[in-house]
């Protein structure tokens, strides 16, 4: 009898304890592993696990998570420089809506005694009401491969890869992000120019880590000409692209009730892409290109550490270089300060306040002024956005965006200042 006692003691324990645990902990591990970016799980999806359809896949090891991101960006001010579709030359100057859209699927090899391994195949679809920064296409946003070996203290992650998502770390608050465009054009692939490539980390600790790749370029001339030239990106290799070796070595601490969250990273980029140059466009393309950043962003005050010790207030900043005799965009600098849960009543929200300068090309900006043209040497933005986490899955921003110059490089005195209204709706099922 006392042993039956203590039997259904500790049944009652059980039972309570599995009442306390996460019915999507599950599904932790069908998640993309690899990236830096933070996806959310299926608890904050709309359908979540409707029908059994997600427990279903599970069972048999496979994953999914899809989203679609929507912007509209239109300038407000009432002398702003109105223009034709094919004659735009920013984001709001004339009413730009843009639509981007993700799925992702995962297959769990573990089940086979593949340590944490994954198969990843995922598609995009965008479409832009102003194509410079698209264009429209539909194809492959990722096919991948990731195991990891030593207990997890290295990870390695091949296939086609979209390493905007696996450097940098250019989302704050997993919703905002900052301009990657500095790397962009010195080869780094992207969610719609995904390219051939071999990621290895090394987890020194559970904080300090090596990061490094060896990554098909995309096209020097740009991802727009990229995206032009193989829109479903399964092409090997565009026209005059060439061989892209990043490192990126950094220390990242999650946050916990009075330690705050901190990310320090640091890298290096190298391509042997041939590039117009800027100095001299007639003469022969040329390889070297490279860039190199800096970014840190710390928590600066935990506003609900004992439930939530990611909520509070962070500060950041970025800075990105690139050679200006090969690339248009030499320098980006970028100073950020938002808030995770700024209210209690909204713990899941997220304020943001970004500035930033982008200091263009000294030769190309002497080209343009040696043609006649108006031209400026530097692009300077404030922004400020709110987004609402309105329900599972459900996301909606709205901001505003004052810039100095937003052109590139060349603008007319109607195009010197844009004060744009930022919308947005992000949704995950």
């Amino acid at each position: 009898m006392p042993f039956e006692k203590r039997g259904n003691a500790g049944k009652g324990a059980q039972t309570r304890q599995q009442k306390t645990i996460d019915p999507f902990e599950r599904y932790d591990k069908l998640r993309e592993k690899g990236l830096w970016l933070n996806i959310p799980g299926p608890a904050d999806t709309i359908d979540q696990d409707k029908h059994g359809v997600r427990s279903a896949l599970a069972d048999v090891g496979i994953g999914y998570i899809g989203w679609t991101h929507n912007i509209f960006v239109n300038n407000q001010l009432p002398n702003a420089a109105r223009s034709t579709i094919a004659n735009q030359l920013y984001m709001g100057q004339n009413p730009t809506f843009a639509s981007a859209n993700f799925m992702i699927v995962t297959y769990d090899l573990s089940r086979f005694g593949i340590a944490d391994g994954q198969i990843v195949v995922g598609a995009e679809q965008q479409y832009w009401t102003w194509d410079r920064p698209g264009p429209d296409r539909v194809g492959i946003n990722t096919l991948a491969y990731y195991q990891t070996f030593f207990e997890r203290t290295v990870e390695l992650k091949l296939g086609y890869l979209r390493n905007q998502n696996e450097f940098t770390g250019t989302l704050f608050g997993g919703i905002t992000g900052s301009n990657m465009s500095a790397l962009f054009q010195a080869g780094m692939s992207t969610n719609a120019a995904p390219t051939p490539a071999v990621n290895l980390k090394y987890n020194i600790d559970d904080r300090l880590y090596n990061k490094v790749s060896v990554q098909r370029s995309i096209s020097p001339d740009g991802a727009f000409a990229h995206i032009t030239e193989n829109p479903t990106g399964l092409n090997w290799s565009t026209a005059n692209a060439g061989i892209l070796l990043v490192e990126e070595a950094g220390y990242k601490s999650k946050a916990a009730a009075g330690v705050p969250d901190t990310w320090l990273r640091a890298g290096v980029g190298l391509n042997s892409s041939r590039y117009t140059n800027l100095a001299d466009p007639k003469q022969q393309r040329e390889s070297g290109n490279n860039f190199h950043y800096i970014a840190a962003d710390r928590q600066l005050w935990q506003s609900d550490a004992l439930g939530s010790p990611s909520r509070g207030i962070y500060g950041g900043f970025s800075i990105m270089l690139a050679p200006p005799v090969l690339n248009r965009i030499g320098q980006y600098y970028e100073l950020r300060l938002y808030a995770k849960g700024p209210f209690d009543s909204r713990p899941s929200d997220l304020i943001a306040f970004v500035a930033s300068n982008t200091s263009w090309s000294k030769f190309a900006v002497d080209a343009a002024l040696t043609k006649g043209r108006l031209a400026h040497r530097d692009t300077t933005a404030i922004t400020g956005t709110y987004t609402a986490h309105l329900a599972p899955g459900i996301y909606a921003g709205v901001g505003l965006s004052y810039i100095h110059n937003p052109t590139s490089i060349t603008h007319t005195p109607q195009t010197e200042h844009a004060l744009n209204l930022l919308v947005s709706t992000l949704v995950f099922f």
